[in-house]
């Protein structure tokens, strides 16, 4: 019988990167109320929220090579906590410091998307990945649903952005703890361990396969390499749309902040359950991408259709703009579980950070560039040329095959005892 564990091991991990998620990527939510606070320019606001982002991308490799040697536990435990920390200090501070503080945040936090990716590689066999992925990968739009629903609403409360921060770190604090104290590394391969999880590859622990023998880098070929460039073409749509949807409605459309924040949060609700059923079709397609492609030209189609009614000021705009908020979102988990399947097992802490590390710097760029097309050319030339970027995911992606491999059967009895003849 598989090892019951997994799921519980895959609840914490989720429920630590959906802590993280809160001020890695809900800061947006914030943008009415910075506005009041900094009168700060929105370009520049793009670039604040866009902090914890690049602190992502400078750190996310090195977790993902202290997850493979070390383990989850302690880089989670770390990296929550560490960010708390920072964050705690960011609700203090202003001017060039803020930004400094958001973006150490950033690097911190980003440990739990270094480190949840092991848990499901280290946990889950090949075809239960897509599922398992798919249920870790909604801790973004869980945590972009809490951001948007909690955070607007505490700044407007007479805090301002100090106290919504603080709430973000008391959180995440806490979240860190409880992982550091519960949370069970992934069995290895070699380890002496062989759960339900154990990969078809045969890769070992640390670099090396099975019986010693060094696995050679997936990165000599160019499947993961597009895999990665389709993803970060996809996260520039879903940060085109995501950090600017309270901020549309708001200033655009003329709802309340008290209105718009909880109909955000409603559909990232929708986009959470989305990316599980994504995963789930992928484990039981024959291609692992051929779901990925079909989600990316869906997205394209919903920001052509928010483009046009934007243009055109028709009422359908904001409906069509919580549409894309779910489709923009709801392909993460079969993309990780496509990094997860072509890399080895002794490469799933750095194959995954950088997957995350490519889509951060797409991430990072979108905000600030996008602010500035705005107040050149208007929301809706800018929703437009945002759907051209999942048009060339699909591209990126035409030909190439990952196959979902079904999963292994692990022997009856305990995971760290061979069945017996």
């Amino acid at each position: 019988m598989a090892d019951s564990r997994r799921w519980v091991m895959l609840g914490i991990g989720t429920a630590a990167q959906t802590a993280g998620t809160l001020y890695l990527y809900g800061l947006p939510f914030l943008l009415p109320a910075l506005r009041r606070a900094t009168g700060l320019p929105l370009w520049e606001l793009g670039l604040l929220v866009a902090c914890p982002s690049l602190g992502m991308v400078l750190a996310l490799i090195g977790w993902g090579v202290v997850a493979d040697r070390r383990g989850e536990r302690l880089v989670i435990g770390l990296g929550l906590t560490g960010g708390a920390a920072f964050l705690a200090a960011a609700a203090h501070a202003a001017g060039p410091t803020l930004f400094v503080l958001l973006t150490l945040a950033g690097a911190a936090g980003s440990a739990v998307y270094a480190a949840s990716g092991r848990v499901v590689t280290g946990w889950f066999a090949p075809g239960e990945r897509g599922l398992a992925m798919g249920i870790r990968q909604t801790s973004q739009p869980l945590g972009v649903a809490a951001a948007s629903a909690a955070l607007p609403v505490l700044a407007d409360s007479g805090g301002g952005p100090r106290l919504a921060l603080l709430a973000a770190a008391a959180v995440c604090a806490l979240t860190g703890i409880v992982a550091a104290l519960l949370l069970v590394d992934g069995p290895r391969p070699g380890t002496g361990a062989a759960p339900a999880a154990a990969s078809s590859d045969g890769a070992g622990s640390a670099g090396t396969g099975t019986g010693g023998a060094r696995v050679p880098s997936p990165y000599r070929s160019p499947t993961l390499w597009r895999v990665h460039g389709a993803s970060a073409l996809l996260v520039v749509a879903q940060f085109v749309v995501g950090a600017y949807a309270l901020d549309y409605l708001v200033t655009e459309r003329g709802w309340p902040v008290r209105t718009a924040g909880p109909l955000i949060a409603g559909a990232q609700l929708v986009a959470a359950a989305t990316r599980v059923l994504a995963g789930r079709w992928s484990d039981r397609s024959t291609q692992r991408l051929r779901p990925l492609r079909i989600i990316a030209a869906g997205t394209a189609a919903a920001l052509g259709a928010l483009a046009v009614a934007e243009a055109l000021h028709a009422p359908p705009a904001a409906p069509l703009l919580l549409v894309a908020l779910v489709a923009t979102v709801s392909w993460h988990g079969v993309a990780y579980a496509a990094v997860a399947d072509v890399a080895p097992a002794s490469w799933a802490g750095r194959a995954t950070s950088a997957q995350t590390v490519l889509q951060n710097v797409a991430a990072t760029a979108t905000p600030p560039l996008f602010g500035l097309a705005v107040a050149g050319l208007g929301f809706g030339p800018g929703f437009a040329v945002a759907a051209l970027f999942p048009l060339a995911a699909v591209a990126v992606l035409h030909g190439l095959t990952v196959d979902a491999r079904p999963p292994t059967r692990p022997p009856v009895g305990r995971p760290d005892r061979p069945a017996r003849a």
